[in-house]
């Protein structure tokens, strides 16, 4: 079975002959187009419909494909241990060796040899800023920018930020064209959007097709919400600009969900919003400082929200706080669900790590949240974000009924784990099993409520109306399991 992978959309090269296959699609009886000029061309998409049956975005390509730039990153080789190299699913001589390197992690061969990898950027300033995404040009040597006019330039890397995939670079050059920045807030799901890149290494590649999801979270993207889109993307692409029909910038193209490494109608772009606030921290201080309150929290679903008395599956679920951390200090506790940040409301546990990565570190903010059935309102000082957690993910939790042989920890186990009190779960089957709950589970809390024998987890089971939810600890990872009680 094939692997599906999120792909960063770069491509790298060595000496390749690259092979390019085309398709024409044709409609008979159609009349012309009218001529616009490539302004009026790139703001009427609706007449341009009217005569196609799709829109024309040969105006809005006309207007600001100048502004889309190629970027070659090239990394002189250098040896490796042996003993850290990790096989890659392809030969060293493939040219997407360099590509798949990026996402599995493995080391090069020893004595590697000089590479180049392809991506995309764009001109934001007419004095040589440009905007692309960190992995293009991540642990380049040398950044070279190619306009579409044929001019190279050897690029400043201004600043790059890898948690968010935005870099910027800065060239040498005057009176440059620019692109229009949009509000990616604006566009709905099923509009229509133009990607522009450098695919495979072919330069100002125009690709179009819809918005399919907004504020999507991605594995491992914790501080993004990414546009999905249907646009075909392949590697080369990375770092190019994603466009509305008005000819603005709402994104930047980054990555792919993919099978086989090339695109397979799953695209991702960070929204321009996003990328701007990035963008204007790498320029004026070459780095990025994220607010962080030291919480992971899960999605909540209905049997979650029956459980802990909401009216409806929304909000942030707090399943851990970390000692000693910014929400610690604040009171924060697990199980309770984080319903609003400074006034804006946190409708999926996807918008927490945002919204609390956009504060500045040091600045307070104002938390909704809801316990024992009722609104709270917590103010909490923001720590500083560096590998540390500023409000993470974890997956949904299973869903079932309650059904497990249960003891308490032991002082051993109390010592080598660092929790001070729970049951474990010995042994799990019928409804239990359902649920996803393991023997070796330890059993933290029912409803918020902490649980350190077997006869407080009978008493409050038998107490409870409809639904429960446990916390456990599996591993080193805390998660609400919702039960149904029946």
């Amino acid at each position: 079975m094939k692997t599906k992978i999120l792909s960063r959309s770069a491509v790298a090269i060595a000496v390749v002959a690259a092979l390019s296959a085309g398709y024409v699609a044709g409609h008979r009886g159609v009349e012309p187009p009218v001529l616009v000029t490539p302004a009026q061309a790139a703001l009427m998409p609706a007449e341009a419909a009217a005569k196609t049956g799709v829109p024309d975005f040969s105006g809005l390509v006309e207007t600001y494909g100048s502004a889309v730039v190629n970027i070659s990153a090239r990394h002189q080789g250098k040896a490796t241990p042996q003993a850290q190299q990790q096989q890659l699913p392809l030969d060293p001589s493939d040219p997407f060796y360099q590509f798949f390197k990026h996402f599995y992690g493995g080391a090069m061969p020893q004595n590697q040899g000089p590479s180049e990898s392809l991506g995309s950027g764009f001109i934001v300033s007419p004095d040589g800023y440009i905007l692309t995404n960190a992995h293009v040009i991540d642990g380049a040597n040398v950044v070279t920018v190619k306009l579409t006019d044929k001019r190279e330039y050897t690029a400043k890397v201004i600043g790059s930020d890898k948690q968010s995939d935005v870099a910027v670079l800065k060239i040498d050059a005057k009176n440059l064209p620019i692109v229009k920045i949009g509000n990616p807030n604006q566009s709905k799901v099923g509009q229509w959007v133009v990607a522009i890149g450098s695919p495979y290494g072919f330069d100002n590649t125009v690709t179009s097709g819809i918005i399919s999801a907004k504020a999507r979270s991605l594995p491992d993207e914790t501080y993004i919400p990414y546009i999905q889109t249907d646009v075909p993307v392949n590697p080369g692409n990375s770092g190019g600009p994603l466009f509305n029909l008005n000819g603005e910038v709402i994104g930047i193209n980054s990555m792919i969900y993919s099978q086989t490494g090339g695109f397979q109608g799953l695209s991702f772009a960070i929204p321009i919003d996003a990328a701007i606030k990035v963008e204007d921290q790498l320029v004026k201080t070459g780095h990025v400082d994220r607010g962080r309150i030291g919480v992971t929290v899960q999605e909540i679903n209905q049997s979650l929200a029956k459980s802990f008395g909401l009216s409806s599956p929304h909000g942030a679920l707090v399943s851990a706080v970390e000692p000693n951390g910014p929400a610690a200090k604040a009171g924060i506790k697990a199980g309770d669900v984080i319903l609003q940040v400074n006034g804006e409301p946190v409708s999926d546990s996807t918008d927490l790590p945002s919204e609390i990565a956009n504060l500045k570190p040091g600045a307070q903010a104002k938390l909704q949240i809801w316990r024992d059935g009722a609104p709270q309102e917590l103010a909490v000082t923001l720590g500083k974000l560096s590998d540390s957690t500023v409000a993470s993910n974890t997956p949904d939790a299973p869903q079932g009924k309650l059904g497990v042989a249960v003891r308490a920890l032991t002082p051993q186990e109390k010592q080598e784990s660092s929790i001070a009190q729970g049951l474990v779960v010995e042994q799990a089957s019928g409804p239990a099993a359902n649920a996803g709950i393991q023997a070796g589970d330890v059993i933290l809390a029912i409803d918020g409520q902490p649980v350190s024998s077997p006869a407080q987890l009978r008493d409050r089971i038998a107490k409870a109306n409809g639904s429960v939810a446990l916390l456990i600890q599996r591993d080193d990872t805390r998660i609400f399991v919702p039960v149904d009680l029946g």
